[in-house]
């Protein structure tokens, strides 16, 4: 080996060593997300279906996971972001986010979580059209109790999402998100409005049959 380069077995050597390290961790990491994927599409039709304690099984099984991904990943930035361990914590946190805002409990925090806040956010900015879901379901049963309440949340979600301005290589691609969530907003507000109006005249035109 020529004198320019009689060091270079031992640092291919150590890049060996580490991408060998990366591998068996990717290996590992790969199912685990997948896991942590399936749990929170789980929670999130649990939710939809109001079995409020089944959800809350698979929402503890998926951070348990995403708990065991982060050891696994730990000192490996690239690893650690990885569009793989990105997806399972936005999935993770937008099931958790849209159980907090239907439950009516607090919404949990990036650390308590254990996501990166890129994916938090996120996840938030898609538990909106998870929020849309279930708003539709209840009108079609008849239910406008919660509409307001829930549309607010939608909203202020909206207002927060729109003021992280920052490069998509540091939000995750936030933008598009929240690019989403003003649509989903615009259209839900507009269902309700239309909705209110029809039963407004229908209990207006009930009213009047009951006074003839």
């Amino acid at each position: 080996m020529s004198k320019l380069t009689d060091n270079l077995e031992a640092i291919a050597g150590q890049i060996r060593q580490l991408f060998t390290e990366r591998d068996v961790a990717r290996e590992k990491v790969l199912p685990l997300s997948r896991e942590v994927i399936r749990f929170s599409s789980n929670a999130i039709r649990a939710i939809h279906r109001h079995e409020f304690e089944p959800a809350q099984d698979f929402l503890q099984s998926a951070r348990e996971l995403v708990r065991e991904i982060r050891d696994l990943v730990a000192g490996d930035a690239e690893l650690g972001g990885a569009g793989f361990v990105r997806d399972a914590e936005k999935e993770l946190a937008e099931a958790s986010l849209t159980f907090a805002l239907i439950a009516g409990n607090p919404l949990p925090s990036p650390e308590e979580l254990g996501v990166a806040p890129a994916a938090y956010l996120n996840g938030l900015g898609e538990a909106v059209g998870e929020l849309r879901r279930f708003l539709l379901d209840s009108l079609r049963e008849g239910d406008l109790s919660r509409s307001e309440e829930l549309l607010a949340a939608m909203d202020d979600i909206y207002n927060v999402l729109v003021t992280m301005d920052f490069p998509d290589a540091i939000t995750g691609g936030l933008r598009r998100t929240t690019d989403v969530v003003r649509g989903v907003l615009e259209k839900t507000r507009s269902d309700l409005t239309l909705i209110a109006r029809q039963k407004d005249l229908t209990d207006r035109l009930e009213k009047l049959e009951r006074d003839l």
